[in-house]
């Protein structure tokens, strides 16, 4: 498995542009059943409209892309498949969540999800919510999913000036470091209170990493990769 590449940037330049993706045209009916049975799986899955990337550039401190609409539904195929078509890349933000006693937070995915067991920070695929005008707005889809998902608002810390870009395989995880105030203990139990008073949390559990050793095979190689530099 080639391993993952980390590119620290300063600026993002996310344009949102009509695309015809050949795959899903090409495979709708294959698409269609596959979600089908997806959904026979885990019910609450829902088939809403997402945003994947195209042209990813890295120059110096500046990354840039182009973005396309599509059905979450494809990109489920996509993913499933094998990434049959690799110049298309799900490309997302993350909120690295780390608590004034150096600890990171991150959430295990509840089972009614499509990475039911996985553990990462806070992301979300893109989508038109996070679009003002042609612009992909990465810094907002950030702080919409860590409310969601933990119910801290961007008052509850600060956000890093840069982004820390993890490119793995057809995957570009775009991190931010977002400082709390607050202990470890202090945030999981905040966070866990939020996740209690939900009717359908996306969260099953909140893990906190403090070292190498506090790594689970059921991170993604992108997460592994980002603590392992903030630990030296």
């Amino acid at each position: 498995m080639t391993p993952a590449r980390i590119h620290r940037v300063e600026t993002l330049d996310l344009i949102v542009e009509p695309f015809a993706w050949p795959f899903a045209q090409t495979r709708r009916d294959e698409i269609a059943a596959h979600f089908a049975e997806k959904q026979r799986e885990r019910p609450k899955l829902w088939n809403g409209r997402i945003l994947l990337g195209r042209a990813p550039s890295f120059d110096g401190t500046h990354f840039s892309a182009t973005y396309f609409e599509t059905d979450f539904a494809d990109m489920l195929a996509w993913r499933d498949w094998g990434f049959p078509d690799r110049e298309v890349f799900n490309g997302f933000g993350m909120g690295a969540l780390r608590c004034s006693d150096g600890a990171f937070v991150l959430g295990e995915m509840g089972a009614d999800t499509s990475n039911a067991g996985r553990i990462y920070f806070p992301a979300g695929t893109p989508d038109r919510d996070d679009v003002f005008g042609d612009r992909l707005d990465i810094a907002g889809s950030v702080a919409r999913e860590i409310e969601e998902e933990t119910g801290l608002s961007p008052a509850d810390y600060r956000a890093a000036a840069h982004w820390d870009c993890v490119v793995s395989g057809p995957a570009i995880a775009l991190m931010r470091t977002l400082q709390l105030d607050m202990p470890g203990e202090e945030a999981r139990a905040r966070i866990e209170a939020n996740l209690a008073s939900q009717d359908h949390p996306e969260l099953a559990a909140v893990h906190l990493v403090r070292s190498r050793g506090d790594f689970k095979s059921s991170m993604p190689m992108f997460v592994t990769a980002f603590l392992e530099m903030q630990f030296g």
